[in-house]
């Protein structure tokens, strides 16, 4: 009976964890400016910036860029085999562009996952007249604070010229501006999880991108072939707000695997007594003929 008490105890304390989340960020101004954009911006520039969801939407894979080396690649060329993750920024930004590739690395120390093995990270330069020695640096400081020499074939930092980066950017919805005032594209901050076939999955906003919310995401959009069973567990208990841009937990979806977990731990407690009386039962009998003996 105390395997089934502490066990009816741990069904209750999760089913109370549950009604006890905080509520999530709702994520309402997604669409305004960044953190740190001036206040003296005018409201028409404003008016052009944010990001408009389009799961699900297919992203232009023939577009044409250039890697690092300055090659001349096409989108597709990084696709197929693994979900990527796709940001977009400028190199020469002077803050939130940072700030964003900053979050991101943060987030991929930290998961297990490993970049160019398990998924891979496309960074596209959204200003056409940054270079590939530009893209280069870049991949070079990011690389380093990534720490894992093999993620150098699985993240790419690109360039283009004006066509690709707008038939890109207008896929995911991403909309941005240049402020001829300050010299300086304005835009919002959020990376992109794509399928294997570059769908548009999961956005994640802002520049700080919780490891678990990214982790889940990109097992998602393999459709499961990454990740273990404890993820697609999680994945039951937790689903995607694309409101919010995270995922947040869905109560009933605890109680019913608390109550199935329940349910479990009381059959396998009958099953033990039952296998435990039939044993004492047979030992009883095999004792009897040997004592009247």
């Amino acid at each position: 009976m105390k395997a089934l008490s502490i066990a009816l105890a741990l069904a209750l304390a999760v089913a109370a964890g549950a009604f006890a989340q905080p509520p999530r960020f709702t994520g309402a101004d997604v669409g305004g400016p960044p953190p740190g954009t001036s206040s003296e911006l005018v409201p028409d520039i404003l008016a052009k910036v944010g990001i408009d969801q389009k799961l699900n939407a297919q992203i232009p894979l023939d577009a044409v860029f250039r890697d690092e080396a300055g090659r001349q690649v096409t989108l597709s060329e990084y696709f197929g085999k693994r979900p990527v993750i796709l940001s977009l920024v400028y190199y020469e930004c002077p803050m939130l562009c940072t700030q964003v590739l900053n979050g991101a690395v943060a987030a991929f120390k930290v998961l297990n996952f490993t970049i160019s093995e398990d998924y891979d990270v496309v960074t596209v330069s959204f200003n056409p007249k940054e270079t590939p020695l530009m893209a280069a640096a870049k991949k070079q400081t990011y690389l380093a604070k990534y720490g894992r020499p093999q993620a150098a074939k699985g993240w790419h930092f690109l360039t283009g010229e004006q066509p690709a980066i707008a038939a890109l950017a207008s896929a995911v919805g991403f909309r941005y501006t240049f402020d001829p005032s300050t010299q300086q594209y304005v835009h919002a901050s959020a990376i992109m999880v794509l399928t294997p076939e570059g769908r548009v999955s999961k956005y994640f906003y802002g520049i700080d991108y919780p490891p678990k919310d990214i982790r889940l995401g990109l097992i998602e959009a393999s459709d499961g072939k990454i990740g273990t069973p404890v993820d697609q567990l999680l994945l039951y208990c937790y689903h995607y707000d694309p409101h919010s841009g995270k995922y947040s937990m869905v109560v009933m979806n605890v109680l019913r695997l608390a109550g199935v977990s329940t349910v479990a731990v009381i059959l396998g407690f009958i099953g033990l007594m039952w296998i435990r009386d039939r044993r004492t039962l047979k030992n009883a009998a095999a004792v009897s003929p040997s004592m009247s003996q």
